[in-house]
């Protein structure tokens, strides 16, 4: 069964003297993301941003394959935007910004681009392992905000097990659910259907459907083509 964690520097892995935070999943997971990532990201420029961070190890290592592109993490848990921090500074990348706090759950989550502080309009949001460990608000927030703050040919990634047609792809995702929404009844492995009823509302369409490993997809939501 899959594992998950909601907050790390709690799940008994070394915390580093600086702060740095360490995830297991990364590194089983980050290769693979990288190379499906690439493909969109190659030989582009602008602005991305990791919603939903954690410890910051993801952003760190595609900022380290993408010098063209600057990114910018985000998180709203105190210890993981510390943890964000420590790599960043850790990592010395120029092409990495300092972590913005974002709650998902607002449509309006990066007030920094309204200020000037932050991101222009976004190549990409890429958000991995969030919207099944959080409540339906936040998924709702992270495609209303998307749609708000993407570019015209920006790209939302969203990474993670998700149903087909209300059924799992797998036993184990069924047993992984369970236990997530036994520990939490607002969390879940989302479908792919609502998904992409929440994007349709607001001018995003699905436009790739990523195989990963461990049954595992990464998702691509591009703007709607109008009329």
């Amino acid at each position: 069964m899959a594992e998950y964690v909601v907050e790390f520097g709690k799940d008994g892995r070394r915390v580093e003297p600086d702060g740095r935070l360490d995830a297991a999943a990364f590194h089983r997971n980050h290769e693979p993301i990288r190379k499906a990532l690439a493909p969109f990201l190659r030989g582009k420029s602008g602005d991305v941003l990791e919603a939903g961070s954690g410890t910051g190890q993801h952003v760190i290592e595609f900022a380290r394959d993408n010098p063209d592109l600057v990114w910018w993490p985000s998180d709203l848990n105190d210890q993981h935007l510390t943890s964000i921090a420590a790599w960043r500074a850790h990592a010395q990348l120029p092409n990495v910004r300092a972590p913005l706090r974002i709650d998902l759950s607002d449509p309006a989550w990066c007030a920094a681009m309204s200020d000037g502080s932050g991101p222009g309009p976004l190549l990409a949001v890429f958000c991995a392992n969030v919207v099944h460990i959080a409540p339906w608000r936040v998924a709702e927030g992270l495609f209303a905000g998307a749609a708000r703050y993407l570019r015209p040919d920006g790209r939302l990634f969203l990474y993670g097990p998700f149903k087909r047609d209300g059924r799992h792809t797998a036993l184990s995702n069924a047993v992984f659910d369970t236990s997530l929404r036994e520990a939490n009844a607002e969390w879940g492995v989302r479908d792919l259907e609502d998904l992409q009823g929440l994007a349709e509302r607001v001018g995003l369409t699905l436009v790739e459907t990523i195989e990963m490993p461990a049954n595992n997809l990464l998702l691509g939501f591009a703007r709607s083509p109008r009329d």
